[in-house]
């Protein structure tokens, strides 16, 4: 021939570069779109192939090109094939990796089957697309999943070429589950007619000689040459093999499976080796990690969920409670854990009906904005109560059932106490509940169980360690304290911290000298200080004193203590305001539990903390559970999370921070996060604010302020009793005084500068004239507007005006802001809840109490918020006083710092932390049919 027609060169070089600058922009636009989202990729290495690393530098310097971040994990040659799939199965379900690959040939001395390692890549990681699942998808059509990465690239260099697909004779040399079978999979996809030749095949120089586009993956150089090909053939080279040349500084040259320059004169297109296939392997890597990431990043910033709503059969009159929750499947957990966008690996079930969601979910959502933000409170309630937790579950299923907006409630988790008591549960009612309600209302997940463990841990600690005190030298206590075990004797890190508190700057036991020893051995625990006792999740007023110590084994060391109720221990306040773990554990470490007795007055004495009993770490590990909200679902199957049970009085009374984090980016910024502060706007909303949303950093949208005609007649004087005979004129006369009460909670709201919405919860005897004597004094107050709600008859039905009124006020503006300023001296900001929330002409404190103020000021703790505990039944420290009391004082009889909750605790008033039974309590109608396994009478 006098003229040659040499082949178009495929260079995959070039194509890679071409891919790569589109997939740079894509991360780019991830990132913005998604608030900085990032595509991760973990390379998994097992040993140390020299070859093995340069290709594993080549993908991480092309990551770093794309935007995307690969991390490089190496396990040393012994790794069993055990370690290996566990160390896999932790990429699987870490959220923060997209991608994963196992760098092959694996570099070990065990026996490990590296298909066994491939398909326990999960199918939506394995971007390199060798996983089982990936491939079956690719073999029956469906290509939207993970390709194989060779494979891909070869159908990406054949499109270069410019030859159409469709309608070609297609023949593929080699049929390796990596290269041929998926490549001719892909071209069959692509309307080629196939033939795959393997070794086995006769006449293969015939068969190629027939194909229009010939792909090699034979592992054999040189192998197909140019005498074979038919003119104008496109042809695929992904072979690369290596051949002894001495003309070479390496002393070999790279060739391909095709004789590259005979073939190159029949082709009409050819790749070269190297930069052909090789190149774009890498190219596909790193699209199938950037096509994984999106779909995670399209999944956690969905805007909408396709909640599977749960019809309600509303029947008349309406059941009790648990026959409405009964007559009600929930759905199954998993299913709704999905719907609101929880991976498998976040999940932790508790059977079918409730789980614990994993706080770690929070570092997979961290980039999502907030949804808005809505707290639910309520008038001065009657012993009744006024349904704020019915009235916050109608509203949610308003909001997600039949407004179609994400939403999540979150809710406290009820003691035991109020269960088996007179109170109830705290479950909402009626068709606006939270199910299975016998799970609510009674263990749940037994976060209170853990919270009453760690802290009588604790409690039992600060008494065996003033025994052990009392009872030994100081040698003898130290050897005790500081063991030597197994010939080595060393500071638990707890003691370390310990040691550098007490400016001892050693680390080494043996190097104290006696003065150390003793400082360090030595708490000098002064009975008479200690503020910490134990709890127990039940109503038991005998246990409001007790002696301790009676047992002559303790040798005369007895002191009068008490029980407190689970839910007012200090742990439970922590646990409700931790954002995290690490949080929480700090929290835990400052728990100050008495004063040391080396110096003679409470203004010179040393705070004893939970660290210096060595409590931390051990009431974390009974806590680690705990610190997991718990999902369940509404009677019409949207999301509930359950968490945290603080005392309303004795605490701050709101769930916790958690829930609300995890809510807040589990709706988006499109949704709602509906919770709860514990009675009244002059308790637990104040104490929502002040405390909770300083912590938390999370800003209400909205304050929805539940009310009842009844209980407001109750406040003008009015009898709340139905069989109490009333004409309607004296009903109205004593709502219209009533009204009063309502309009000053309208009031301590409006003071946060949060738009105010009264939900009138409704019941059977209310009138229409009423609930507009209700309207008329919301809107004089200043409320953006008051709603009759009839959620406990109709279910989120029952809401819908409710919900439209909160969407409405939600996207008011406003400008929130807190009732003191935390610099303010701690008398000072009580005067301020007083006189502000209560109502109350002045503030009394006795000499002790100034003393612990000002003791408390100096020790630093006068930047902490304050938690009032006062009665619920009054706007005053007096619960015989209704309506509006004013020109009243409220006398302060003790505080109490509560250091690792981070709050200073104010008692106004009589107040027990330790319910008693009343002479008929609910326990008399619970019981539980042995046949069925039903529990009766719950409510």
């Amino acid at each position: 021939m006098s003229e040659e027609v040499v082949a178009k060169v495929l260079s995959g070089t070039e194509l890679s570069k071409e891919t790569k600058s589109d997939l740079k922009k894509q991360t780019a636009a991830l990132a913005e779109h998604f608030n900085g989202f990032k595509a991760h990729l973990v390379i998994v290495q097992v040993g140390g192939r020299d070859d093995s690393n340069v290709y594993i530098r080549q993908k991480i310097k092309s990551a770093a090109e794309v935007g995307v971040e690969a991390s490089h994990v190496q396990y040393p040659k012994t790794i069993t094939q055990n370690e290996l799939l566990s160390e896999i199965n932790k990429y699987n379900s870490d959220s923060s990796v997209h991608g994963i690959i196992v760098q092959m040939p694996l570099d070990c001395i065990e026996n490990i089957d590296s298909h066994l390692i491939t398909n326990a890549v999960s199918p939506e990681k394995d971007v390199d697309g060798l996983n089982i699942v990936n491939e079956g998808r690719v073999a029956i059509g469906d290509l939207t999943g993970l390709i194989p990465c060779t494979p891909n690239g070869v159908i990406q260099l054949i499109k270069r070429s410019g030859i159409e697909i469709s309608g070609t004779r297609a023949v593929v040399l080699g049929r390796s589950k990596i290269v041929g079978a998926p490549v001719a999979s892909l071209l069959l996809w692509h309307n080629a007619t196939v033939t795959i030749c393997h070794s086995k095949t006769k006449d293969i120089e015939n068969e190629v000689s027939k194909a229009d586009i010939l792909v090699v993956a034979i592992g054999k150089p040189e192998f197909v040459h140019g005498s074979w090909i038919k003119p104008g053939a496109v042809v695929i080279d992904c072979g690369i093999n290596s051949l002894p040349d001495s003309s070479k500084k390496s002393g070999y040259r790279l060739v391909g499976d095709v004789h590259y320059a005979s073939t190159s004169l029949r082709a009409s297109a050819i790749t070269p080796v190297p930069g052909g296939v090789g190149p774009m392997t890498v190219a596909m890597l790193l699209s199938n990690t950037v096509q994984a990431a999106t779909k995670v990043a399209n999944i956690i910033y969905k805007t909408q969920w396709n909640l599977d709503i749960l019809p309600l059969k509303l029947q008349r009159p309406v059941p009790s409670d648990i026959e409405i929750a009964r007559s009600q499947e929930p759905k199954n957990i998993m299913v709704l854990a999905k719907e609101i966008g929880l991976n498998e690996s976040e999940v932790i079930l508790y059977g079918n009906k409730k789980a614990k969601i994993c706080i770690s979910t929070l570092d997979r959502l961290k980039n999502i904005k907030n949804g808005k933000y809505i707290v639910v409170t309520g008038i001065t309630p009657t012993s009744f109560g006024e349904g704020k937790s019915t009235t916050t579950v109608g509203l949610v299923q308003a909001l997600a059932a039949h407004s179609k907006k994400n939403t999540i409630a979150c809710l406290r988790q009820p003691s035991q106490g109020p269960t088996f008591g007179i109170k109830g549960g705290a479950a909402g009612g009626g068709y606006s509940q939270v199910i299975p309600m016998e799970d609510f209302n009674l263990h749940l997940t037994g976060d209170i169980h853990a919270v009453t463990a760690a802290n009588n841990l604790m409690a039992a600690q600060i008494d065996a360690r003033m025994f052990h005190e009392a009872t030994q030298k100081d040698q003898a206590l130290y050897d005790r304290l500081v063991p030597t075990v197994n010939g080595v004797r060393k500071f638990s890190p707890i003691q370390l911290n310990r040691l550098k508190r007490l400016g001892i700057d050693k680390t080494d036991p043996s190097t104290l000298t006696a003065e150390e020893i003793t400082s360090f051995s030595r708490l000098n625990i002064d009975p008479d200080t200690i503020s910490w006792n134990r709890v127990m999740d039940t109503n038991d007023r005998f246990l409001r004193k007790i002696t301790i110590g009676q047992s002559p084994t303790e040798k005369n060391h007895t002191r009068q203590t008490c029980f407190d109720i689970s839910v007012a221990s200090e742990i439970m306040a922590i646990l409700a305001l931790a954002k995290d773990a690490s949080d929480l554990k700090e929290r835990l470490s400052h728990i100050v539990v008495a004063q040391d007795k080396n110096m003679c007055h409470f203004t010179t004495s040393k705070d004893v903390t939970a660290d210096d009993l060595g409590m931390t770490g051990a009431m974390a590990v009974l806590l680690k559970d705990a610190i997991n909200p718990t999902l369940m679902q509404t009677l019409e199957g949207t999301p509930v999370l359950v968490h945290a049970g603080p005392f309303a009085n004795i605490a701050h009374g709101a769930s916790s921070i958690v829930a609300d984090l995890l809510a807040s980016k589990l709706v988006g910024p499109d949704g709602f996060v509906v919770t709860e502060a514990g009675f009244g706007s002059d308790i637990g909303m104040e104490k929502f604010f002040n405390i909770k949303t300083r912590y938390s950093g999370l800003l209400p949208s909205t304050i929805v302020l539940v009310c009842t005609v009844r209980a407001l007649r109750m406040h003008g004087g009015g009898a709340i009793n139905p069989n109490v005979s009333v004409t309607s004129v004296e009903k109205e006369e004593a709502l219209i005084k009533g009204v009063a009460n309502l309009q000053k909670h309208i009031s301590n709201s409006v003071k946060f500068g949060v738009p105010v919405v009264v939900a009138i919860n409704a019941m059977k005897a209310d009138t229409e004239s009423e609930w507009k004597i209700v309207r008329d004094a919301s809107l004089q107050a200043g409320a953006m507007d008051a709603v009759v709600s009839t959620h406990w008859e109709n279910g989120g039905s029952g809401a819908i005006k409710l919900a439209e009124t909160v969407i409405k006020a939600s996207q008011q503006p406003q400008e929130f802001k807190f009732l003191y300023d935390l610099n303010m001296p701690l008398q000072l900001k009580i005067e301020t809840i007083a006189k502000e929330m209560y109502g109350a002409q002045s503030v009394e404190f006795n000499e002790n109490v100034l003393t612990k103020l000002n003791t408390y000021e100096s020790k630093g703790y006068g930047k902490l918020p304050v938690c009032v505990a006062k009665t619920a039944l009054s706007l005053s420290g007096d619960p015989n006083l209704k309506g509006v009391p004013t020109n009243f004082t409220l006398p302060i009889v003790d505080v109490y710092v509560s250091a690792g909750a981070g709050f200073i605790v104010v008692i106004a008033g009589e107040i027990s932390k330790m319910p008693g039974l009343s002479t008929r309590p609910s326990i008399y109608d619970i019981d539980l049919n042995t046949e069925t396994g039903e529990i009766i009478g719950l409510f």
